[in-house]
């Protein structure tokens, strides 16, 4: 039953208006209008995005959200040119090299939305 069942991602903002413009215009999500409790949403392969307004941030310090794209190096070079600012790490076990880690079969690279909350893009290597 759940394992075909549409997915929602709920991530806490304290500033509804400005992740809305964040996720539609910066990382270009399509949005599926507010929902009957005042989540703004947005519709994304996998089920929905729902941003929970909270009126204290919510410090998270693992990734939230992760989206899967063919190629990460590209994906890195267009959302830096829509203004997302990625993440560099240089920890052990998890370095990245013009903003991208190799992390077994799979390549990522992380950066925060205007709320705070950790995405990533990620791509499966082959």
């Amino acid at each position: 039953m759940l394992a075909t069942s549409p997915v929602t991602t709920i991530l806490p903002v304290v500033d509804s208006e400005r992740a809305r413009d964040f996720y539609d215009r910066v990382l270009g999500l399509r949005y599926a209008g507010i929902s009957g409790d005042g989540k703004h949403l947005f519709a994304i392969s996998s089920g929905t995005l729902a941003l929970l307004t909270k009126p204290e941030p919510t410090k998270a310090e693992h990734t939230a959200l992760s989206f899967e794209v063919a190629d990460v190096a590209t994906a890195v070079r267009q959302l830096t040119d829509r203004g997302v600012l990625f993440e560099d790490y240089d920890l052990p076990g998890l370095k990245t090299v013009e903003k991208v880690c190799i992390l077994g079969s799979e390549k990522a690279a992380w950066f925060k939305d205007t709320e705070g909350n950790i995405l990533c893009v990620h791509e499966t290597v082959r």
